[in-house]
């Protein structure tokens, strides 16, 4: 398994340019995520930003380009350059599919919706495929099961698009169930030695996400604590999700979840990444911010044990709001331990 060079440590800038609700307009562009903003990134120690980035921000539905959405894009490069970061450029959601709404997936099976993709990613590579600063991820979180070969095929061909401009970008992809660990098993063999495979963590969900307001079987005022034993976080994930979500759980006994508990829950992604030799990346991990601080802590210091055990890289969700905020005013008094732990 290779390095992920200059993408060891990272934060998303979720809520900017992607996940906007009622937002997407140029008052938010302009005001959400400011060069102060990247100064105070990189005085963290981080070398470089995951900037999601949601299709109807610099294309329409007629496939055209929104020339004042790029310019914000133009705008992050610059700032990471000044602070010498590098940055993810995620297509977070693309016209036919968004990873938050399983109705809203006509993409993989559209032609012309996947044409669309390809022509918007061909733009992006026109743009950007000659910095080497800008690594591409192709789209973020595919979910159902069914999708896994149309993905595949989708993104082979996409790939061969970009490198036509672009030999030697760095592209990065993930693959079913949001990005899950288990979704890399199914990608298939990379196309070239520029590729990258990503998964993103969340867990315990039970804890990460809990009290979360989108998950429909989560009690709005459902609290717990990390570390729990394995038995009980089994069964407080089997008693909000109906099922035992977590299935590495198995592993562990009645154990006490710990650094351990990571090692072993990436050790199949690890698996994936040596078997063909890719870097692996960890584009989102994080913790609501319902959970207490020292809980919070704990975790991200047990992750990013293994994390840095591992050589993987990653980003945290996100730099600000978004129910993950790391910079949000609820962590003043422990944003340098928890930024030394990212």
């Amino acid at each position: 398994m290779r390095d992920f060079e200059g993408y060891l440590r990272g934060i998303n800038l979720g809520g900017w340019l992607s996940q906007c609700g009622k937002k997407y307009n140029e008052e938010h562009y302009h005001s959400f995520i400011t060069k102060k903003d990247i100064d105070l990134i990189a005085s963290w120690g981080m070398d470089h930003v995951r900037l999601p980035v949601d299709y109807n921000v610099v294309q329409n539905e007629d496939g055209s380009f929104i020339e004042s959405g790029f310019r914000h894009i133009d705008n992050c490069i610059a700032w990471c350059e000044a602070n010498g970061l590098k940055l993810v450029l995620d297509l977070h959601k693309t016209c036919g599919y968004v990873f938050d709404d399983e109705t809203y997936c006509n993409f993989f099976t559209d032609r012309g919706l996947q044409d669309m993709f390809i022509k918007l990613w061909l733009e992006f590579t026109r743009r950007y495929g000659d910095n080497e600063n800008i690594a591409f991820e192709l789209l973020n979180e595919v979910t159902d099961r069914s999708t896994a070969e149309p993905w595949n095929k989708i993104a082979a061909e996409t790939i061969a698009a970009i490198r036509t401009l672009a030999p030697k970008k760095k592209i990065i992809i993930g693959g079913i169930y949001n990005s899950s660990i288990y979704g890399l098993s199914l990608l298939d063999a990379p196309a070239d030695e520029n590729i990258v495979f990503t998964y993103h963590c969340y867990s315990p969900m039970i804890f990460t996400h809990q009290g979360a307001g989108w998950i429909k079987t989560m009690p709005r005022d459902f609290r717990t604590v990390y570390p729990r034993t394995a038995a009980e976080t089994r069964a407080e994930s089997a008693m909000v999700y109906g099922t035992d979500f977590d299935a590495e759980f198995d592993t562990l006994g009645d154990d006490v979840l710990s650094v351990d508990y990571f090692r072993k829950l990436f050790a199949s992604a690890v698996a994936v990444a040596e078997k063909f030799n890719v870097p692996l990346y960890c584009g989102e991990y994080g913790v609501i911010d319902l959970a207490d601080q020292d809980s919070t802590l704990r975790w991200y210091e047990d992750i990013h044990t293994a994390l840095e055990e591992l050589h993987i890289a990653r980003a945290a969700w996100s730099y600000k709001q978004m129910n993950f905020g790391i910079s949000d005013d609820r962590n003043s008094n422990i944003i340098t331990k928890l930024t030394s732990n990212l």
